[in-house]
């Protein structure tokens, strides 16, 4: 038996869902940001994935207001 997989919380990378799910956004959304290159993210094979350091430093220098 497999064991379970860690949630995104606990785990430094994140995939599309838990991005979004981190964000607070649709997927969709992470996907426009990647296809602008607005996000930072990286291909794993085909699948995009995210590190939750570098996405808390792209949130901390986001424009307020």
């Amino acid at each position: 038996m497999r064991a379970p997989r860690q949630r995104y919380f606990e785990s430094p990378i994140l995939t599309v869902k838990e991005c979004a799910d981190f964000l607070g956004v649709h997927p969709t959304t992470i996907y426009r940001l990647l296809k602008h290159r607005l996000i930072p993210g990286f291909k794993l094979g085909s699948d995009w994935r995210f590190s939750k350091k570098e996405l808390t430093a792209w949130i901390d220098n986001q424009p307020r207001g």
